[in-house]
């Protein structure tokens, strides 16, 4: 194997790892949490006003709040479940 081939194998590694870091920045990220949200308000929203749930709006505030709920990372649980539970 060339100095050239390692190159440019070398890069495509590079390129794939920024391109995985850019999409767990994404995953993680504030903003994808808010949209989904607001998603998740809006379709509960509709879905409670087509079965003519009284006051839909201020009832889909509860399962958006729970959906952001449980978007947030609870530190002691990841640390435990990455030591006790999941094998690599």
């Amino acid at each position: 194997m060339s100095i050239e081939d390692l190159e440019q194998r070398l890069n495509k590694i590079e390129a794939r790892n920024k391109k995985v870091e850019a999409n767990k920045a994404w995953e993680t990220s504030l903003a994808r949490k808010i949209i989904l949200v607001i998603i998740t308000y809006l379709i509960v929203g509709l879905t409670l006003t087509t079965i003519k749930n009284p006051q839909p709006w201020i009832n889909a505030i509860i399962p958006s709040l729970g959906f952001f709920l449980s978007t947030l990372t609870l530190s002691f649980v990841k640390d435990y479940w990455l030591k006790h539970i999941y094998k690599s």
